[in-house]
């Protein structure tokens, strides 16, 4: 270490280049012993972080982020070394492959068990990194996808910690997101591109975790949107996860949940879009986005009789009955507590029950009548987005 260190601090740049990559390939140990004894070096690092070459600086990101996941050791020299503001210099680099590496070691810090505590507040929040992350991700023609997955997890760590999302909201994360939002399904209407759910993930779980710090009827003045846009941009989306990574479905699901909660407007934009019978066609992909959708029909269903009212006949009926019949514990409940708000709010809604609870539970293929979902080539929908 000592001999690679000096070559590493030495006059002659091919020889610091070589020391640095192998500094580069001991980082990729899983031994926490071996990222200790790279110490010497963190220093050497970080100082290097300021030059002029952008091979070198983003062999030493990386090299860095590797240390980092390895030893608590290694996070605790860093921070009083000036691993922060160091980085914070290097996120106004005009290249890509220096700010993606950048991003590597910087999710790296951030999801430290320590982070949230000894992290996050002291030194990231009080740093200007996460205003230069949020331009990162503006969108525009000067959006690099794979800069913008490095730093939209970022986001994403920072704001699962839960140490100051008011911040975050102030600096105009709500507003950044939502835009990225929107220009992510225009995306999927262009292109065929399945990598395009690497970064529609973490910008979805963003905004699920900073809607509860913000008063949703607030966030479409903050995005200067319209309810609609954000509603059939989700939806949009979601149609493109349940054909390319139905796993991701919950995801979108999450932020609706959180979207129609406590808001009557976006309960509102899901009735006058006609998306009801859309998200039912949704129930039979899995018990968990069942629950998931189930859980939204209940948002909308609380918000009282008119809004039940617009819910019921409809497809409703058949599509719970087939629920009660053949679902999980969980999904059932779920459908019972749906049935019992659309019972209050909606007494007629007995008047439309026409099966015996015997014949209810009768099995029978789940109805054929449920077409395949078709949100991207509405019409209206897809004018509606354009706006």
């Amino acid at each position: 270490m000592r001999t690679l260190v000096g070559l590493l601090t030495s006059n002659h740049a091919l020889l610091q280049l070589e020391a640095a990559r192998c500094l580069h390939e001991l980082s990729h140990s899983e031994q926490s012993v071996v990222a200790e004894a790279c110490l010497p070096a963190t220093s050497y690092l970080l100082t290097y972080l300021s030059g002029h070459s952008s091979d070198f600086i983003e062999l030493c990101l990386y090299t860095l982020g590797n240390l980092i996941v390895e030893s608590e050791t290694v996070r605790r020299q860093l921070l009083p070394q000036g691993i922060i503001p160091a980085l914070a210099v290097c996120i106004q680099s005009p290249h890509v492959a220096v700010l993606e590496a950048l991003g590597y070691a910087l999710s790296q810090l951030l999801q430290a068990k320590e982070a949230p505590e000894k992290i996050i507040p002291s030194s990231i929040l009080a740093s200007t990194l996460p205003q230069h992350m949020l331009q990162l991700l503006q969108p525009g023609p000067k959006l690099n996808a794979g800069v913008a997955v490095e730093f939209a997890w970022c986001l994403h760590y920072i704001i699962c910690s839960q140490v100051n999302n008011a911040l975050l909201i102030t600096y105009g994360a709500l507003s950044t997101l939502g835009l990225l939002l929107l220009d992510l399904a225009g995306a999927v209407q262009r292109t065929e591109d399945a990598g395009l759910e690497l970064l529609a993930c973490p910008v979805l779980r963003c905004l699920s975790n900073l809607l509860p710090e913000a008063a949703v009827e607030t966030m479409g003045g903050q995005m200067q949107l319209r309810d609609e846009r954000v509603v059939a941009a989700l939806f949009i989306l979601l149609q493109f996860f349940l054909q390319k990574q139905p796993s991701l479905l919950p995801e979108g699901l999450w932020l609706l949940n959180n979207l129609t909660a406590n808001s009557p407007s976006f309960c509102t934009s899901l009735l006058s879009l006609d998306l009801i019978e859309p998200l039912l066609q949704l129930l039979p992909v899995s018990n968990v986005v069942s629950v998931m959708v189930l859980t939204v029909l209940c948002n909308v269903a609380e918000k009282g009789p008119a809004y039940c009212q617009q819910l019921w006949p409809g497809p409703l009926l058949s599509s719970l009955l087939h629920i009660l019949a053949f679902s999980d514990t969980e999904v059932v409940a779920q459908s019972l507590e749906l049935l019992q708000l659309l019972f209050l709010y909606q007494p007629e809604v007995g008047g439309f029950w026409p099966w015996s609870p015997t014949t209810c539970f009768e099995a029978s293929p789940w109805p054929s009548s449920l077409p395949v979902l078709t949100i991207v080539t509405s019409p209206d929908l897809a004018s509606l987005y354009r706006l």
